[in-house]
């Protein structure tokens, strides 16, 4: 009987077919589309942005006039005529003005001119500009290979060069018209398509809000609504603090340029406002013009140098005053994230890219907060801490850095107490590290690193009084004078540093206490571990694990010190019942805290009673 062939082994997918759809891949490839899709529709997209951000701004004027008992559609046409009797009103002013300082600057020529000669006759007259310009000359000399001899002396083969006739040559009409307007047909149109964009928003925006939360969070409604609920008030308060920022700019660089006698000090005020709405460029380009005319109209320098001191004077306290307080969280953007906003939107969509900048942005960290997969925006665009108070304070550990850990700490205690520091902060970045320490990726060596970096920050915050601190003006005098708190770390290094911080909040509350390591309690070292005047034990432990440790640790004390009372405190435990439970029954303790505060309670009830049996929760139970 003859065996039948093998079937055919099946195809293996080509080498690095697989890696080239990793979920990264994937993403940067989205990216990738998602920028050019931003570049080359930008003739469709630029406008919608626009009309969008204008829809922003019009919305409160809508709301104000659908309370007078007006329907949305006369509400919205009624807000952009006036929207545009507006914007026209202010481009006619600004265009009469502009014809008015035309037709007088001839009458500056002089001033300019006697300017000019003087700067040039005191750089002529000036021996170091003179050998400077000299220099220069000599090495222009040298690169080129010297000077150029006249072409009329030229030796006979030389070329001599061919004149250039220049003539005038007539253009129909329509030449002329198409020239003439042509570049004006551009932002014509871009306006007509906004104002269409703009009323078709205001018009559907119920709809239009409708469709887009089924499109992109039907499956969440609740998450997409407070996203576009959040990403619409942002925006409005933005643009309505910085339209009265600017407004106060204007107005104040109107003023000022009137009492500094620069003509049309009106026509500079109103630029100023609308340029300060373009990020970094508008205020300079503001200044160029007010700048340039007080060279014109004065024969001095005098306003020059008031028009400078102007400008450089109010745009620094606004900017860098005013704003930030105005502003607050409102806008929810980083200082690195509004330049590179800035220098990304202008790449993409030149000047209006620029003017729409951090509005966009600020909508996409908006959004990126509500949606798990554009977390990282948030995280490299957002003004939110990128870690958190336990996760930095963990880093300066690693780092040997006590003092820039007290510092972090010293912003965190403007609010909060010494006790709410060391329970939320310290604790919790101790945790951290014992997590690594489970994970065998921290050495004996960098925790005992940690330990003195706990002992560093103790001392910086040494000054520093619990706000609870009061309370224990009525302990006896055997509590203060010596030390009755024994705390003993249940196994390392890092239980030794959560241990120092019981210690130090204990002698906040004037209660002396002492530190005692894993060794000095172990099996072998117990019986020679100093008990004087010790009247309560207390077992620090980051991580019990199976309690084992922490039960035959009781025991040993028990036997070394009976009759003591023994007290654990289990840090990571907070807020687990079930284990908080077991630990009490495993450990065989008088009681069992998870937390700074708590047991910093029991110890001066304990205190007070003066050596009164130890009631518990333990006890209790059994």
């Amino acid at each position: 009987m003859t065996e039948l062939p093998p079937p055919p082994a099946a195809p293996r997918p080509a080498a690095g077919k697989a890696d080239v759809l990793t979920p990264k891949f994937q993403a940067a490839v989205i990216a990738g589309v998602i920028v050019a899709g931003l570049f080359f529709g930008r003739p469709v997209l630029m406008p919608l942005a626009l009309s969008v951000l204008m829809s922003f701004a019009l919305a409160p004027l809508v709301s104000l006039f659908k309370r007078f008992r007006l329907g949305n559609g006369p509400a919205v046409i009624i807000s952009l005529v006036l929207a545009v009797t507006i914007v026209g009103s202010l481009g006619l002013f600004m265009g009469s003005q502009l014809a008015k300082l035309a037709a007088e600057l001839p009458h500056y020529q002089t001033n300019l001119g006697q300017k000019i000669h003087s700067v040039v006759g005191g750089a002529a007259h000036n021996d170091t500009i003179t050998r400077l310009n000299k220099t220069v000359e000599n090495l222009a000399d040298q690169i080129t290979g010297g000077k150029q001899e006249d072409p009329e002396g030229a030796a006979p083969g030389q070329i001599k060069p061919i004149p250039v006739v220049i003539t005038r040559t007539s253009q129909a009409p329509w030449a002329v018209a198409s020239t003439v307007l042509g570049p004006l047909l551009e932002p014509l149109g871009l306006v007509a398509l906004v104002l269409v964009f703009v009323s078709f928003i205001l018009l559907q925006k119920d709809d239009l809000r409708d469709r887009f939360i089924r499109l992109a969070g039907s499956r969440d409604m609740q998450r997409t609504t407070v996203a576009l609920d959040e990403a619409a008030s942002r925006l409005s308060r933005y643009l309505f603090l910085q339209t009265l920022i600017n407004t106060c700019f204007g107005l104040a660089i109107g003023v000022g340029l009137w009492l500094i006698g620069i003509p049309n000090a009106g026509l500079w005020a109103l630029m100023a406002m609308l340029l300060r709405f373009v990020p970094y460029f508008g205020v300079p380009l503001a200044f160029l013009f007010p700048f340039t005319l007080a060279l014109a109209v004065d024969p001095g320098w005098t306003k020059m140098v008031w028009t400078l001191l102007l400008f450089g004077g109010i745009e620094p306290i606004i900017g860098q005053g005013i704003e930030p307080i105005l502003y607050g969280r409102s806008m929810g953007l980083s200082a690195v994230a509004v330049v590179v906003a800035a220098v990304f939107w202008t790449w993409l969509w030149g000047p209006v890219g620029l003017l729409l900048s951090t509005p966009l942005t600020m909508c996409f960290v908006v959004f990126s907060r509500h949606i798990e997969s554009l977390k990282f925006l948030d995280v490299m665009l957002g003004n939110q801490p990128a870690l958190k108070f336990e996760e930095s304070l963990y880093l300066r550990m690693l780092a040997e850095d006590p003092d820039e850990a007290a510092d972090e700490a010293e912003s965190f205690l403007q609010a909060n107490s010494l006790s709410g520091y060391y329970d939320e902060v310290a604790a919790r970045a101790l945790m951290l590290a014992q997590n690594d320490v489970n994970r065998g990726v921290l050495d004996p060596l960098r925790q005992n690193r940690i330990r003195d970096a706990i002992k560093g920050l103790i001392v910086n915050l040494a000054e520093r009084r619990d706000d609870d601190a009061a309370a224990a003006a009525d302990l006896p005098d055997t509590w203060r004078d010596a030390e009755p708190v024994l705390c003993v770390a249940g196994r390392g290094p890092l239980d030794e540093a959560a241990a120092l911080l019981l210690v130090d909040m204990l002698s906040k509350y004037g209660i002396g206490a002492r530190v005692v390591s894993s060794d000095e309690t172990s099996a072998n070292n117990i019986r020679e571990l100093d008990c004087t005047g010790v009247q309560l034990t207390c077992v620090s432990y980051l991580e019990p694990g199976t309690f084992k440790n922490a039960r035959y640790q009781v025991r040993r004390l028990r036997k070394r010190m009976p009759g003591v009372p023994v007290m654990a405190l289990f840090w990571g435990l907070a807020g687990d019942n079930s284990r908080y439970l077991d630990g009490i029954e495993a450990t065989e303790c008088d009681i069992v805290t998870t937390g700074l505060k708590e047991t910093v309670q029991h110890i001066l009830t304990f205190a007070r009673r003066a050596g009164a049996p130890f009631h518990s929760d333990y006890q209790a139970a059994k």
